[in-house]
């Protein structure tokens, strides 16, 4: 994903002169392209991400559109207050990117799990949320966000969900769920690179003879409740997945949708559940440690349904 987006970047910056990137002291090899290609518009404000949340709103009043770049926490939690107070209430043309959304830097502990920004963010007014999930994704979301005016959320993970042939080819469009795969028994809906689970479950499910649908959030705000009511009515189950915690986020955003629709369907939010993640390990052993992976999202889909 990181790629991806650097790659895209580079494009879009060719295109738009008043690009700039900022960054707190780090991804130098990820971005040496961008600094060597255009060093006027590259800025390292050092280790102080509220500083850079400033500086950049203060550039974008200027008439830049500025991407402030870093990791986990960094560019949302620790200047929460300079995003909601300078960015989001002025609607700067500020861009803010994470680059290691959820778990993606889960050896490194707690500080650097990014497991409540997506809850956080979704309160704040003025913010459109981009989640992708696929490479697709990752570029079509990224082309909007440098050809959009206003304030952009970008959450990326480490690497992208492995889709099967062909389930990236529909077309990306902001404020519209993708179908990945379509099913009539259980519908999985799911943000960022853990879709890949969903993948799997909906794999060993259909084993069993249970179709199964899988929905593709990329953009967590907007979002479409249209495509989402009708998977509620469509389908028995359905299952919200997130590699964030389960208060606020995805499924929170899912829930009140359906409430608010009057949809009766049988729901599961699969995600963090209300604590710390105090144990340290990769990205993969601690989506398995909370049940983010395919067979256990499998049984959970298997338990709503009576078939467990």
């Amino acid at each position: 994903m990181r790629d991806l987006f650097l790659k895209t970047l580079m494009t879009e910056a060719a295109a738009n002169k008043n690009a700039m990137l900022l960054t707190g002291d780090l991804g130098f090899g990820v971005l040496d392209p961008f600094i060597k290609a255009y060093p006027d518009r590259y800025l390292n404000v050092g280790v102080a991400e509220q500083n850079m949340i400033g500086l950049a709103t203060g550039l974008a009043h200027e008439g830049r559109r500025v991407v402030a770049y870093s990791i986990g926490n960094f560019p949302t939690l620790r200047p929460l207050e300079q995003i909601r107070n300078d960015v989001l209430y002025h609607n700067a043309d500020v861009k803010i990117v994470c680059v290691g959304g959820g778990f993606s830097y889960g050896a490194l502990g707690m500080s650097h799990h990014a497991t409540e920004d997506l809850s956080i963010l979704r309160a704040l007014p003025n913010l459109t949320m981009l989640t992708p999930a696929t490479d697709q994704e990752t570029i079509a979301c990224t082309e909007y966000m440098m050809r959009h005016a206003g304030p952009c959320y970008l959450r990326l993970e480490r690497s992208s969900a492995p889709i099967p042939a062909g389930g990236d080819d529909a077309p990306v469009e902001i404020g519209k769920v993708r179908t990945i795969r379509e099913g009539q028994n259980i519908t999985f809906i799911g943000a960022g690179g853990v879709l890949g689970a969903a993948i799997g479950a909906a794999d060993l499910l259909e084993k069993g003879g249970l179709s199964t649908r899988v929905l593709s959030v990329h953009s967590l705000k907007p979002l479409d409740k249209d495509t989402i009511i009708r998977a509620a009515k469509d389908t028995e189950v359905l299952i919200t997945v997130e590699e964030n915690t389960v208060i606020g986020g995805l499924g929170g955003a899912i829930a009140e949708i359906c409430m608010e629709a009057g949809v009766r369907v049988k729901f599961h939010r699969a995600g963090i559940p209300d604590t710390y993640t105090a144990t340290v390990g990769d990205q993969n052993y601690l989506k398995d440690l909370y049940g983010l992976n395919a067979e256990a999202l499998a049984q959970t889909a298997q338990k709503l349904l009576n078939r467990a």
